[in-house]
């Protein structure tokens, strides 16, 4: 990518950005293909999740990630340039698409500032191939966004992503983009509209294949276990909701990042007025000043109501040998699979408490040295899925999951996240979420079962799941 000193266009005004665009103009047609221009400024303090309610189109792409406990949030909008990818290398695909628009791309502005420049967002199913339903999300989704905007640690940016083609029309582009920016410099919370109105009530709730289908496909796994199939697999319950009115996706990540700061609130929309909104607490992948950030989540418990039922129930999770060898499958294979890539993974020796309000979970942090030859991507496609959604081995548990469950996972416990030109990004894994469209939406929680696992615990589990977004719907 070509980084435009600030000083060669110094005047922020038209005639600067008239200047820059011609430019990124000249270049492009010198190339003989688009050049993507990417302007970035440093704003006062902005909520990226407001700004994306203001500009949010049922029929655009966009992403949304925030965690509030770091104070790190981005957004993006609107996409510019976009690639589907299906496959067992569509990491990789992601990756190599990426290359060549960073190779064509000039950015100038505010580049020192966390969250500068262009940056893609990406979305990748739980399978490799596509669903038989016809609407399902592509394997793998790749976009640039128009506008983007992020705050980290106090920090606001705003990002404008312009295509350039040899005989662009530079002054309407860069009224857009001057336009954007005035807006997104001094935002006005006070012109967004209010809604007064309560959520809807959810008058219809059940089970994808009945209330008795969870406990049985539990069993099911069980036996596969107990043959020698696999060690370890995670099944998933979908229930659905039907509301007398639309659901307001966007109010209800309020509600869920305002709630749950520990976890990362997101969402993302295929531009087909279907969101995939959740809270999750698993990341699955970060990287970041040299380092990739990962870790092993599984293994869970109720939260209890006083402190000494808390402490409690969060010591014999921590002593509890199902939980335990669950938890223990996930990290092992986090670090071979790291290893598998060149990595030296540095694991913590024992998993500590998650607490979460109404869970809590083992996590075990694990870090390693991200050298430039290996992606974010790369590491992400390594992990995905994990053994927290999947199973182990992956190889043989994961196959079985289409035979054992009764719905399209889709997106949820897919892969969500950035990645900027530097290198550096977030995925997360879409768990504790729900498909969104209109007046409908398909609510998902997951547990893994292993030898011991007891079918009427393992559905109180995902009740236990379930209850922050039901709650928060409702």
């Amino acid at each position: 990518m070509e980084i435009v000193p600030s000083e060669r266009f110094p005047n922020r005004d038209p005639q600067g950005l008239l200047g820059f665009l011609g430019y990124v103009r000249e270049v492009a047609a010198k190339k003989g293909r688009p050049q993507l221009a990417s302007i970035s400024l440093a704003v006062k303090h902005i909520d990226p999740l407001a700004v994306l309610e203001s500009i949010y189109e049922p029929g655009e792409l966009h992403m949304y990630l925030e965690q509030p406990q770091s104070d790190e949030a981005v957004a993006g909008a609107e996409a510019i340039l976009s690639a589907s990818f299906t496959g067992p290398d569509r990491f990789a695909q992601t990756r190599d698409w990426l290359a060549q628009v960073w190779d064509n791309t000039i950015a100038i502005g505010d580049l020192d500032c966390a969250h500068s420049g262009p940056r893609a967002f990406a979305a990748f199913t739980f399978s490799e191939e596509r669903g038989s339903d016809p609407s399902s999300f592509a394997p793998g989704t790749v976009f640039i966004p128009r506008w983007q905007v992020a705050r980290r640690q106090g920090v606001s940016t705003a990002v404008a992503n312009v295509p350039v083609t040899a005989d662009a029309p530079i002054e309407l582009l860069a009224e857009k983009v001057l336009a954007a920016h005035t807006k997104f410099s001094v935002f006005d919370y006070a012109a967004m509209p209010a809604d007064e109105a309560a959520p809807p009530a959810v008058f219809k709730n059940h089970d994808v294949g009945g209330e008795r289908w969870f406990p049985e496909a539990v069993t099911q796994a069980l036996a596969d276990i107990r043959s020698g199939l696999y060690r370890k697999i995670v099944l998933a319950r979908a229930v659905d909701l039907e509301a007398e009115r639309d659901f307001n996706p966007l109010e209800t990540l309020n509600a869920l990042r305002e709630s749950y700061p520990a976890c990362f609130a997101f969402s993302f929309s295929g531009g087909d007025g279907r969101s995939l909104i959740g809270a999750t607490p698993e990341r699955l992948a970060q990287a970041v000043n040299g380092r990739l950030i990962t870790g092993a989540l599984a293994g869970s418990a109720p939260r209890g109501k006083r402190a000494g039922d808390d402490a409690r129930l969060g010591a014999e999770l921590l002593a509890c040998d199902k939980d335990l060898r669950e938890h223990r499958h996930v990290a092992d294979a986090i670090e071979r699979r790291l290893r598998a890539l060149g990595l030296d993974p540095e694991c913590a020796a024992q998993p500590r408490l998650l607490k979460l309000p109404n869970v809590q979970h083992l996590l075990t942090p694990i870090e390693a040295v991200l050298p430039q030859s290996v992606s974010l991507l790369d590491a992400a496609g390594a992990l995905h899925p994990t053994p927290a959604v999947g199973g182990v081995p992956r190889e043989d548990a994961v196959p079985h999951i289409g035979r054992i469950e009764n719905f399209d996972r889709g997106l949820y416990a897919g892969a969500l996240g950035w990645i900027d030109y530097r290198g550096e990004g977030d995925f997360v894994v879409a768990i504790r979420s729900a498909l969104v469209e209109g007046n409908r939406a398909r609510l998902y929680a997951g547990v893994g079962v292993v030898e011991g696992s007891d079918p009427a615990r393992e559905k109180a589990e995902t009740d236990l799941k379930l209850r922050a977004m039901l709650d928060t719907l409702r």
